[in-house]
């Protein structure tokens, strides 16, 4: 038992967590450890009411914290002030996602023991997207099988042994009321939540849960006999035979049938089938060095976890649908990590199932902006499905997210240069660049465009009263406005002659002895802040960087891998570093950070990218989503390079089919 490295199955919207029997029947344990078994979906929500109309707190209850920009006052929800905690934390951790259910076995109607277990083989199908547990219970081997419908919100389970037979062994499905913690889930509050039976056959049952003012659906269908106890929230399943099925659906909204195990079989099997057989693929293992297995091993694992956790109809959380972080809230200056692969891997239609939401959240981007008497559209970093900025001491300053849409829709056009999806997003890229244009500040002594406090950089850490023009987001605003002014052009369409104006004036990320600093007012970048992201390397790596020096940036890589604190980065900086040095024509430097033994660079067995030193982070999917998108810069290439494979050391021996050269 690996509790650090459950498997999931899932399909981008719906997914299922599971221990080595193949359910979650050692849930206890596994949260106890480090990583809650859980089951989750993109709507799946829960918001605890409070004592007020409405049951609810807004934005409009908090209390501001008042800055000054350019010589008005504006506002942002960043810190609690006193007699207004309850309101802060309260828009922090609602809505949460929640988990909607626990799948277990029981032995003789009682939880198993971690002990019981014995002789575990368990494989995951990766072609096929099949989890398949063998293990020995109570002197008798057990079978199980398990897998998630491509077409819905359906679990199918197929179990097989002679305890089911004897009616030793039975399985449980238990609803829990939500939480805001890691799990999704409060199993002790009994008496916060129903569940109601509102339709029942002989071999189905469907139950409708309610939360507060949170509601959704679950049916149960099996061919064993089906016994609820809704007092408890619980439904218990026994098996006729040796055998037992069951198909668990979980909606929004009741579902008159559900699709028959058979057919989720598969609609799984095709789901998995066209992923890996139509994307692209990057072949490692015939390289003579042996850290190609693992870079290998590393990105076919990626793959899988990515498309699970990270491509459903909105921007993801970081830990995906497997369990919570932030209380289930999405990052949108994650959603590039998450997301900007898949173009280059030739599944561009996995980044576009997230697409639409951002059409749909043009509102409340638009009033997000208008508070504080900006144009355009500003893109908030932490959210629930609402749309709506969370409190946070760092979230509402943070501005790298906002080029984000830009580039994104970038990538997915030039997968697939059609019309009508320009026309489709052009709404998205000119109220985004209508912000990015009017947050800029011109400089008259220096004749550039900056940008100005309050603002907090990627690397959190900074003041935002004092930070100005951080390194990587003055060359993202000058580079996205570009592709802004080109989507314009593409289109015929009008456009600001200031976007222009101002990705040609932005300015440079400021320099001394020799190296890029982390911003202007930031001298002693490599004393004392030599922690966190070394985001001036993004400026060239993860983008071109055309306007900055090459041997500025080469010195500023040498000293950040001599004097960074490794413990404090994140599994993402690995890949940023590698894209660094790749574009300096430095590949065994690549290899080597991409691959460095740290911390937080860690990849178990599932292919989790596990921040080992925060156990609120037992997974961290930018990190796997960072490595993908690295690796088609290292094996295909970047615009203006020539050398193949330029990512990796010439004896290395590198296959790329159906990759899309990088920026």
């Amino acid at each position: 038992v690996d509790k650090t490295s459950p498997l999931t199955v899932g399909n981008g919207e719906f997914a299922f967590t599971a221990d080595v029997t193949g359910l979650q029947s050692l849930y206890k344990e596994y949260k106890e450890a480090e990583l809650p078994l859980c089951t989750m979906s993109q709507w799946g929500w829960h918001t605890q009411p409070v004592e007020k109309t409405g049951g609810r707190y807004t934005l409009k209850d908090l209390v501001m914290t008042e800055y000054q920009y350019q010589g008005r006052t504006v506002y942002y929800p960043k810190e609690a002030k006193t007699g207004n905690e309850e309101v802060y934390h309260w828009l922090r951790q609602n809505p949460h996602r929640l988990n909607l259910a626990r799948a277990a076995f029981l032995l003789d109607g009682r939880e198993i023991a971690e002990d019981e277990i014995t002789q575990i083989r368990q494989e995951l199908d990766l072609y096929r997207g099949i989890l398949t547990s063998r293990f020995r219970l109570a002197e008798c081997d057990c079978l199980v099988e398990t897998m998630v419908d491509s077409e819905s919100d359906t679990l199918f389970v197929r179990a097989q042994s002679e305890l089911l037979k004897q009616g030793r062994l039975s399985v449980l499905l238990a609803f829990p009321y939500g939480s805001p913690d890691k799990s999704g889930a409060d199993f002790e509050k009994e008496d916060r939540h129903s569940t109601e039976i509102i339709d029942r056959t002989e071999k189905k049952l469907t139950v409708k849960r309610t939360l507060d003012s949170d509601a959704y659906y679950a049916a149960v269908e099996t061919d064993g006999e089906i016994a609820p106890d809704t007092a408890h929230h619980k439904i218990g399943l026994k098996a006729s035979g040796e055998s037992l099925d069951m198909i668990l659906g979980v909606s929004p909204e009741m579902r008159k049938t559900l699709p028959g195990g058979e057919q989720v079989r598969e609609n799984c099997i095709r789901f998995w089938k066209r992923f890996w057989e139509e994307g692209g693929i990057i072949k490692l293992h015939d390289s003579p060095d042996p850290r190609a297995a693992e870079l290998e091993r590393r990105e076919i694992l990626s793959l899988y976890l990515m498309a699970v956790n990270s491509s459903g109809s909105m921007p993801p959380q970081e830990t995906g649908l497997t369990c919570n972080s932030w209380y289930g809230k999405m990052h949108l200056e994650m959603y590039l990590w998450h997301c900007a692969w898949s173009p280059l891997w030739g599944r561009g239609y996995l980044l576009k199932r997230s697409l639409p939401w951002y059409l749909e959240h043009l509102p409340q981007a638009r009033e997000n902006a208008a508070r504080n008497g900006y144009k355009g559209a500003r893109w908030p970093k932490m959210i629930a499905g609402d749309g709506i900025d969370s409190p946070s001491k760092i979230a509402p300053l943070l501005v790298w997210q906002q080029p984000h849409i830009i580039l994104m829709l970038e990538l997915a056009y030039r997968e697939k240069p059609e019309r009508e999806f320009l026309e489709k997003y052009w709404s998205l890229i000119e109220e985004t660049a209508e912000f990015m244009v009017d947050i800029a500040v011109y400089n008259e002594e220096r004749g550039v465009y900056e940008l100005v406090s309050p603002v907090i950089p990627v690397q959190e850490c900074h003041k935002p009263e004092i930070t100005k023009n951080p390194a990587f987001e003055v060359v993202y605003w000058s580079y996205t406005l570009k592709i802004a002014v080109d989507w314009a052009k593409r289109l015929g369409r009008d456009y600001d002659p200031a976007w222009e104006e101002t990705a040609e004036h932005m300015a440079l990320p400021a320099s001394a002895d020799g190296v890029y600093l982390a911003h202007d007012n930031c001298p002693d970048t490599f004393a004392t802040f030599h922690i966190d992201h070394p985001s001036m390397l993004m400026a060239m790596g993860m983008l071109p960087g055309d306007r900055l020096d090459r041997a500025t940036m080469e010195r500023t890589l040498d000293r950040v891998l001599k004097e960074w604190q490794y413990a404090s980065l994140w599994g993402w900086d690995f890949a940023v570093m590698a894209m660094t040095a790749t574009r300096l024509g430095r590949p065994e430097t690549a290899l080597e950070i991409l691959l460095k033994d740290t911390p937080k660079n860690e990849y178990v067995a599932s292919g989790n990218n596990r921040q080992r030193l925060r156990k609120d982070l037992p997974l961290y999917l930018p990190g796997n989503g960072s490595l993908l998108l690295a690796l088609p810069m290292m094996a295909a290439g970047f615009e203006g390079c020539e050398r193949p494979a330029p990512g990796f050391p010439e004896d290395w021996v590198v296959e790329a089919e159906g990759i899309q050269t990088y920026l």
